[in-house]
Formats: C-alpha cells, sequence, structure tokens
C-alpha cells in the first residue's frame, strides 16, 4: 500500500477508537454522577488524556516513516497504548495536583475535605473520592486543559516525576553531607 493509503487508514482508526473511548468514559462519567460520584475527576483527567494522546498521533502521522506506518496499519496496539499512557499521565498529574507537588497560577486548585479524626477513616476515604473538586470554573478548565496536555506531551509528566526526584535528591543530600562528616 502507499503512504497516502495508510495514512488514511490509521487516521480512520483514531477517528473511532477516540470516538468510542469517549463514549465509553462519558458513559462511566455519568454513572459515577448519577449513582455514586465517586471518581468523577479522575473519569474527567483520565478521558482528557485519553483524547490528548490521540490527538497526539495525529499530529504526528505525517512524521514517522513508512515502516512504522505500516506497523501501525496492521495492529491496534500501538494506536491503543499512546492514549492510554496519556490517560495514565493525567492521572499522575492529577496526584501531583492534589498533593501540592505541582502548583503554581498556571494550575488548578482543589477542595480536599479535611478528616474528621488525626486518622484518616473510611468516613474520610469516601469523602476524599466524592467531594474532591476544582475550587472555581477556571480551575476546573485548567485541570482538564492540563490532563489533555499530560495526554497530548508524552513527556510533559515523566520531565515533572524526574524532576521532583532530582530537587528531592538534591534537598537531602545536604544532610547526608553533614552525617558524613
Amino acid at each position: 500500500m502507499d503512504r497516502i493509503a495508510n495514512i488514511h487508514i490509521l487516521t480512520k482508526r483514531l477517528i473511532v477508537m477516540t470516538f468510542v473511548s469517549v463514549l465509553i468514559f462519558s458513559a462511566i462519567f455519568g454513572l459515577s454522577y448519577f449513582f455514586s460520584q465517586r471518581f468523577m475527576m479522575t473519569w474527567a483527567g483520565f478521558l482528557c488524556g485519553i483524547v490528548g494522546g490521540f490527538v497526539s498521533i495525529q499530529q504526528r502521522i505525517k512524521t514517522v516513516s513508512d515502516e512504522e506506518l505500516t506497523l501501525l496499519t496492521r495492529s491496534w496496539f500501538p494506536i491503543l497504548l499512546v492514549p492510554v499512557f496519556g490517560g495514565v499521565f493525567s492521572l499522575v498529574l492529577y496526584c501531583l495536583f492534589l498533593s501540592g507537588i505541582v502548583s503554581g497560577s498556571l494550575f488548578p486548585v482543589f477542595y480536599i475535605p479535611v478528616p474528621s479524626n488525626s486518622i484518616p477513616d473510611t468516613d474520610f476515604m469516601i469523602n476524599l473520592f466524592t467531594q474532591t473538586y476544582p475550587l472555581t470554573g477556571p480551575d476546573f478548565a485548567k485541570f482538564l486543559f492540563w490532563s489533555f496536555v499530560a495526554g497530548f506531551s508524552e513527556r510533559f509528566v515523566p520531565q515533572i516525576i524526574s524532576n521532583v526526584v532530582q530537587k528531592s535528591s538534591e534537598q537531602s543530600n545536604p544532610a547526608d553531607r553533614k552525617s558524613d562528616s
């Protein structure tokens, strides 16, 4: 097959898979809203990460080699792998937002319930999953945007993780040096 035919095949697959993914995760989001309201932000972020992954693949189609293009048109697995990583990276980024490791005016701020006891219990965990939301509309939009970016740019979240690990080791090294002296 020629390159243009392979690009058309791959584009059709991406459109179908994006539509099916959006449909499935929108249904899960809707069900969680109507029945338990748990993990709603998780599902919304995961969906945006998946869509970001699909858009990223579509953007890169024209630059892949003919061999890679042929491989992509013969198998569904490589096409699904990038969006799934995008969804996972969006969940990691969500955890980084909630923990405060990533913060600033460009990033969303969340309302997180406070445990009623000094030791978190089951009620706190239920509240954490049902009552953790962005504080404002702009914070919600920031959350969706950064979730999409986490899926679109496959190096974004791993770079944040590397930076956090590096800063953490730099902060622990001075103490190690003092104890070695």
